[in-house]
């Protein structure tokens, strides 16, 4: 009979069984699984705010690279642009001082014309004074008579005229 009582059924034991099983369903619900779902859901928004402010820095980080290589493309075409100009310059700049320095032989090479027709008429004046002069002396000793100042300048006038035309 022992056995019997261990496998028989009381119906106040086992309403009072499924009133203890409601009751601990309803603690553990409230007590466990309330606290746990709100940390979850905590750890949920979290992880959502840090993929959010992830994609969100990469969306920064594209933006930055873009203005980083458009920065880089101007900078490049600046420095073509620098590099051009420099080059004009260059080229403006050495072609005036080889104008310049045109001029400058020119000038250089007009001045020693000038010069040297200037030492050339002197020289030839000197040698004119010292073959009238000669002349002068030839004249007076196959004449053997004294020159007038009249005849002296007339004579010079015709050698030098003859010495011009042979030159």
């Amino acid at each position: 009979m022992d056995v019997q009582n261990l496998v028989s059924l009381v119906p106040w034991t086992f309403v009072a069984q499924i009133c203890n099983l409601f009751i601990q369903m309803y603690l553990i619900k409230r007590f466990l699984f309330k606290p746990i779902n709100a940390i979850i859901e905590k750890r949920k928004a979290a992880a959502d705010a840090e993929i959010s402010e992830a994609t969100k820095a990469k969306e920064e980080a594209l933006a930055m690279k873009a203005d980083y290589e458009q920065s880089m493309l101007e900078a490049k075409t600046k420095a073509n642009d620098i590099l051009t100009t420099a080059q004009k310059t260059a080229t403006v700049q050495s072609e005036e001082i080889l104008r310049d320095a045109s001029k400058q032989a020119a000038s250089i090479k007009a001045k020693a014309e000038s010069d040297i027709a200037q030492e050339k008429r002197k020289a030839v004046n000197e040698i004119k004074d010292e073959i009238g002069s000669m002349a002068v002396e030839i004249a007076g000793k196959v004449i053997e008579r004294e020159v007038s100042e009249e005849d002296h300048a007339k004579l010079i006038d015709e050698f030098i005229a003859s010495v011009g035309e042979s030159a």
